[in-house]
């Protein structure tokens, strides 16, 4: 079992006590309407700080016996997450340990409820760290404390910061502790939680029920593969079925990776970590969908018995692929779950994947490529991810690229021959489709490189969050 999977971070009060610093958001332009409402000696504060309401800018205002009394912060327009992280970060580090335990922080009732909540997960969103391996502080400096507005979607807080902090987690986890049992039992861990049903089909098992790409990838590695299925909600509401890729280590297979490309290869799991992050937030939001999880279990490692470049393995559905490339293991271990997704003609189908360096190459580490064979999915989910802080961007399918993938002895070679990666991923994976299912692909890379406020070094969601909105707008929220 791994330990402290649900461990989130909870830095909020109920109620609040006799020591509350609220806390003023402001923006160039509504500084000046701020400035009137405080009083002459806030004021002098203010001007003599040169602080302009910019976004990221944080100021204490102290009253005349030094203490804090009130925190200027400087947010966008509109209002993001990360920039009550970024307030809450700025408090913890220039506010000391005993103001922190004594003090709590109170955000304006007067903001939309929008802005409230969205406060509210950046400052959840702060207070996370993945300590586990870490000798224990002796005193740790406290995170700082913030009132629940009453104005704010408390659900709706508590269940991204959660759904966020689990991806980060399972991203983060060591590869010797997480395996692609343990990652079935992660699975097995949330399905608990919510009351949800799971089956495993796991080694051999993957042949004899044709899940043949799957076994083929993960045969070489003692950490047996598995596909992972979660299922939950009513029979009759519309069907959502989420796909992850967990290839929990990858060395690429005999086709090795260079060392440096190898050192963060624990994150290949990312897919099944916003698979199952995705699936927390339509539970606890309690959506109203039937859902289903599939998670792809493998780890490609390097044996005597590891798939080799030439072989040929037929799919589920009965297409065969020649292995060209050993570490392009990622399609394969999608293709028969996608297959197998599809056959009940869902509403409509989600993956996740870290798939391709390429579209990390066109897009950074922030933004994760998708694809869709629907225009009108293509649309609602840029506009759902610009809408809520987690921007996606849309690549095509351009089917003249298939004939890169063609193979002079399978139907089709596992990797293009030629530039645009990204897009020879999503071709190859359109292909496995049944029923012309409604379809996303997302090319995520669930890693912060270099860490910031309410983003550490480490795990990181990318796209989780829009595709949950594109979902609960389609098909309703909680009653």
């Amino acid at each position: 079992m791994i330990q402290n999977l649900f461990n989130f971070p909870d830095p909020f009060l109920e109620k609040a006590h006799t020591n509350v610093v609220p806390v003023l958001l402001v923006t160039p332009d509504t500084l000046k309407s701020r400035l009137a409402k405080l009083d002459k000696p806030a004021r002098a504060q203010v001007e003599g700080s040169g602080f302009k309401g910019k976004t990221g800018e944080c100021l204490i205002l102290r009253d005349s016996g030094g203490q804090a009394n009130s925190v200027l912060a400087g947010v966008a327009t509109p209002l993001s997450p990360y920039d009550m992280s970024n307030v809450a970060d700025f408090i913890r580090k220039n506010l000391s340990e005993d103001v922190l335990e004594e003090y709590a922080f109170a955000l304006e009732e007067e903001l939309s409820e929008r802005d409230l909540t969205q406060s509210c997960i950046g400052w959840g969103w702060n207070a996370y760290e993945f300590d586990l391996y870490k000798k224990p502080k002796e005193a740790p400096k406290p995170h700082p404390l913030l009132v629940w507005p009453a104005g704010a979607n408390r659900r709706e807080a508590v269940s991204t910061i959660q759904s966020v902090c689990l991806i980060r987690t399972l991203v983060n986890m060591p590869s010797n502790d997480l395996g692609t049992e343990e990652l079935e039992e992660a699975v097995k861990q949330v399905a608990r939680h919510f009351k949800a049903k799971t089956k495993t089909i796991a080694d051999k098992d993957l042949l004899k029920q044709n899940f043949p790409l799957i076994y083929a990838v993960g045969k070489a590695s003692p950490r047996r593969p598995r596909l992972v299925e979660m299922t939950w909600g009513d029979k009759n509401d519309p069907a959502v079925t989420i796909v992850g890729k967990g290839v929990v280590f990858d060395t690429g297979g005999l086709n090795l990776k260079p060392p440096r490309f190898m050192r963060y290869m624990k994150k290949d799991l990312g897919g099944a970590a916003h698979a199952l992050g995705l699936a927390w937030m339509i539970m606890s939001m309690n959506v109203p969908v039937r859902l289903k999880v599939l998670v792809s279990a493998a780890e490609n490692s390097v044996d005597g018995n590891a798939m080799r470049p030439g072989d040929v393995v037929k799919s589920r559905k009965g297409l065969t692929v020649e292995i060209t490339d050993t570490d392009a293991e990622g399609r394969l271990v999608l293709a028969d779950a996608l297959t197998y997704g599809s056959e009940d003609k869902p509403a409509l189908l989600i993956d996740f994947a870290t798939l391709t360096g390429s579209a990390r190459s066109a897009l950074g580490w922030d933004i994760p490529a998708f694809f869709s064979n629907q225009d009108a999915l293509l649309e609602d989910l840029k506009t759902a991810g610009t809408e809520h802080n987690d921007p996606v961007w849309p690549l095509p399918l351009w089917k003249p690229y298939l004939k890169e993938m063609d193979s002079k002895v399978a139907d089709f070679d596992n990797i293009g021959s030629g530039p645009a990666g990204a897009i020879h991923g999503g071709l190859f994976l359109e292909q496995f489709l049944e029923n012309n299912t409604p379809w996303i692909h997302l090319d995520c890379y669930a890693w912060e490189q270099n860490g910031k406020a309410g983003r550490p070094q480490g795990g990181a969601d990318t796209g989780m969050r829009a595709v949950f909105k594109l979902i609960e707008r389609r098909y309703g929220s909680a009653a």
